[in-house]
């Protein structure tokens, strides 16, 4: 690899750590304000969502690769926003799934669909008027459900051109990504049920992965965060 290459991408990637790291540090000192103005009803629920969602969930997931891709004149379609292979990714993605929704139905954690309904003002929302529930929801399907997905495949994308594999199945970047995912989450623990709970998470996050990879194709990744992630 080019030496000019590696450094934009050790540039790039540091400035999505930077980027996450920073918002998600002033959200957990702002947390208490943050969860108090979810649930306050004299506010407008669209504009709790916005400052929720972009001030919070995008900037946590979705900004440094936002700032990145504008930087390099990147658009989004390099990693893999195309119709080219567009359903085998959407149904392999969602395959990755299936471990950890048994585990879920296991545990009693199923709950009826929804999308995002595990987001805490999805609720509220639904029962607002229109058209508050529609601009709602599509403020929560932009943070929570696209750049919630999209997130992870820049990501990789960058590591795993910065580290290489030579295997199908094995990338750096897709670990990588799915170890983060399991940190963010808090989902590690040493009890048996605990580590069966981290194991299938990083599999779906892994596979989704391998599986943009493979197909060339994200938009199974994203898909996931939308009828998945969040919902069940």
């Amino acid at each position: 690899m080019m030496q000019k290459r590696k450094k934009q991408l050790l540039q790039d990637l540091l400035i999505i750590a930077v980027v996450s790291f920073t918002s998600l540090t002033i959200y957990m000192l702002m947390s208490d304000k943050m969860n108090s103005l979810v649930y306050d009803q004299s506010i407008n629920i669209v504009i709790r969502i916005l400052i929720i969602g972009v001030g919070a969930q995008f900037g946590l997931a979705g900004l440094g690769i936002t700032i990145v891709c504008l930087l390099r004149k990147e658009s989004f379609k390099l990693f893999g926003l195309r119709s080219k292979n567009l359903i085998i990714s959407c149904v392999l993605c969602l395959a990755c799934c299936v471990p950890d929704f048994i585990y879920c139905l296991y545990n009693g954690k199923v709950h009826k669909w929804c999308p995002f309904w595990d987001v805490n003002t999805t609720p509220e929302l639904l029962s607002s008027g229109f058209p508050y529930n529609v601009l709602g929801m599509l403020i929560t399907a932009v943070c929570w459900g696209f750049f919630e997905g999209f997130n992870y495949v820049v990501i990789r994308d960058k590591i795993s051109e910065l580290l290489p594999s030579k295997y199908k199945l094995w990338d750096w970047g897709a670990l990588i990504c799915a170890i983060m995912c399991i940190l963010i989450h808090g989902v590690v623990g040493v009890s048996l049920y605990a580590v069966i709970n981290m194991l299938v998470t990083m599999f779906l996050i892994y596979g989704m992965l391998i599986v943009r990879k493979l197909t060339g194709n994200a938009w199974g990744c994203v898909l996931i965060f939308f009828v998945y992630w969040n919902a069940l």
